[in-house]
């Protein structure tokens, strides 16, 4: 779409507010809404906002944004009334030099996939996100109370989500969104629905706008839509797996009918790559103090680094479809991540793994999960970092993560996750309470 046609679709649509949305470097989506007389002055970049107000943005001596719309983002949202709609649009940020601001997530994965384009690749992302759905108090106020006692791919009458979770695929229909499976997840109130792959900067678009629509209708059925890793110790957390693939002149590059289990070399590579980051990417792929605590053994989220065929116990796994569709599968993302900043450092991995021919380790046939340390060491074996902090601390170490992210996102990322963690580190929980109140 061009500025002429948004303009001719707001009109027919009877649009009258638009929300401008553009994501903060820790994932949060961020809004200004404006009215639709003011939609032609906002496509032409004219619109101003306060970046100083933005954490993780600009100082406030600096604080002057440009906010200029995608056009190909438009979109009208269909839960609002029809007369005097509701439409939105994403954002790129831009200094008032006219250069795109450094501290712009979707800038800093655009950069990485011209990267990318220049190697003669593009990069596809097929998303798996999970989250919970709970009760709300009196108030209105989200609790930890699931709504059902369903299961994996239970339905009615112990899905009690059902209803809400087919309204969310509806919307999403609505907003252009190609539904490919919805169904309840392994823990009880846990719930997964999956969109199609595309482009790398669609699907980071898309995983804001389902993050979005999927709360907003829990909303309106009585519910609390959280994307919480790890909302209820002792069950499944939620994790965002993430499909992906380059292709190269129209062709899947990961593809090679004589290739060792019909893999090109290009995808053993990119698997190295992977693997070589895992670790730095953490911080990134599973950015809050929360995540750490999916990250365990017992509850299928991936702890080791190793890839596999066919093994779930895996890092990284190798669905079973070829040609069009082969791709690698990274598992320990989880959907509290920032999908642009998420997206562009494991582009970045892969690529280099690539570039320097990095070899992965041989496939891992055995369950990690019944292994014990002295197997996974002889196996070399190594596994993710298990909290925050180590995870920042790796990252630091890391210059392919740092020049992906760039002095001002890295700088600010790391800034605000160690503060995190240090909330986190000096409060005084319920568990030190439990153990250590009476015991001292």
């Amino acid at each position: 779409m061009d500025k002429k046609q948004v303009l001719e679709k707001a009109k027919e649509m009877n649009v009258k507010f638009v929300r401008l949305q553009f994501t903060d470097i820790y994932g949060v989506l961020k809004n200004m809404a404006i009215t639709v007389e003011q939609l032609e002055k906002a496509l032409d970049g004219e619109l101003m906002f306060d970046g100083s107000s933005i954490e993780g943005f600009t100082r406030i001596q600096e604080s002057d944004m440009y906010l200029r719309p995608d056009p190909n983002t438009f979109l009208v949202f269909p839960w609002r009334p029809k007369d005097g709609a509701v439409a939105r649009l994403i954002c790129d940020v831009y200094k008032p030099d006219g250069k795109p601001f450094e501290g712009d997530p979707r800038n800093v994965l655009k950069k990485i996939l011209k990267e990318a384009a220049d190697m003669g690749y593009t990069m596809y992302v097929g998303p798996e996100a999970e989250f919970f759905m709970f009760v709300v108090d009196e108030q209105g106020r989200p609790t930890t109370i699931t709504h059902d006692t369903a299961g994996y791919f239970d339905m009615s009458p112990v899905d009690l989500g059902e209803n809400a979770r087919r309204d969310m695929v509806l919307n999403l229909e609505q907003m252009g969104f190609e539904i490919e499976a919805s169904h309840h997840e392994v823990a009880e109130g846990q719930h997964e629905i999956d969109f199609k792959y595309s482009d790398a900067l669609d699907v980071a678009d898309k995983i804001m706008t389902f993050k979005m629509v999927v709360r907003t209708v829990a909303q309106r059925h009585g519910l609390h839509a959280t994307f919480m890793p790890k909302p209820i110790f002792g069950i499944n957390g939620s994790g965002m797996h993430m499909n992906q693939s380059l292709f190269r002149n129209g062709e899947n590059a990961f593809f090679d009918p004589g290739g060792p289990k019909q893999l090109s070399q290009d995808a053993y590579y990119y698997i190295g790559g992977l693997l070589n980051h895992a670790r730095a990417m953490a911080a990134v792929t599973n950015p809050t103090v929360n995540s750490y605590k999916r990250l365990v053994p017992g509850y299928e989220a991936p702890v080791y680094l190793s890839w596999s065929a066919a093994n779930r116990s895996a890092l990284i796994r190798i669905p079973a479809k070829r040609g069009p569709s082969t791709r690698v599968e990274l598992r320990n993302p989880d959907p509290s991540c920032n999908p642009y900043l998420s997206i562009a450092v494991v582009l970045a991995a892969g690529l280099d793994g690539i570039k320097n021919k990095i070899q992965p380790p041989a496939e891992t046939l055995a369950n990690i999960y019944h292994m014990n340390a002295d197997e996974r060491a002889a196996a070399g074996i190594t596994s993710l970092p298990a909290s925050l902090v180590e995870a920042v601390a790796e990252m630091k170490q890391d210059e392919v993560v740092r020049k992906t992210l760039g002095d001002h996102v890295f700088s600010k990322f790391v800034e605000g996750k160690l503060w995190e963690w240090d909330e986190y580190r000096t409060k005084v929980t319920q568990w030190e309470l439990d153990t250590y109140l009476t015991k001292y």
